[in-house]
């Protein structure tokens, strides 16, 4: 695969996404585990997070909203399986309907460093529906273009 592509594995029920990211492995970890960083890209474009709260270790929780633009929220949450610092994160993953869990799924991200940034690749399975996929790919996809500018600008700063 490129430096930013997409496998949405045709007749699976699976989403890896892969991008090379202009930063060194523990700072895009620390964007995905810190709530002030993951606050400042998670969400599609056009979207806002106004909360995060995490306890980032292997049976530890987290709960995060996203806002869409024209004010709609979005809550989602999970359990933290495993949690290697700057390598790997396995964790389930549920959009809140009316306060309750949806359907669950796991996300697995890997980080590896690749010529002073890194390769970051992410995988999202089982869905219910090839929909359902595709949809996540193209949220994903954006907030992971929110993510390469933010983890290049604070690496600069």
């Amino acid at each position: 695969m490129a430096a930013n592509d997409t496998d949405i594995r045709q007749g699976k029920l699976e989403l890896v996404i892969t991008r090379v990211l202009d930063a060194p492995p523990i700072l895009v970890y620390k964007a995905w585990t810190e709530p002030e960083h993951m606050v400042r890209w998670m969400g599609p474009k056009g979207f806002t997070a106004p909360s995060a709260k995490m306890d980032v270790r292997p049976g530890g929780q987290y709960r995060a909203l996203i806002r869409s633009g024209e004010g709609k929220d979005y809550w989602f949450r999970g359990v933290y399986r495993e949690v290697v610092e700057a390598k790997r994160l396995v964790f389930t993953f549920a959009w809140e309907e009316d306060g309750e869990r949806g359907q669950e799924n796991l996300v697995t991200v890997t980080f590896a460093e690749e010529n002073g940034k890194t390769r970051m690749t992410f995988r999202q399975a089982p869905f219910q529906s090839m929909d359902e996929r595709d949809g996540h790919e193209g949220g994903w996809s954006e907030a992971f273009d929110k993510l390469s500018a933010y983890v290049a600008a604070i690496r600069t700063s």
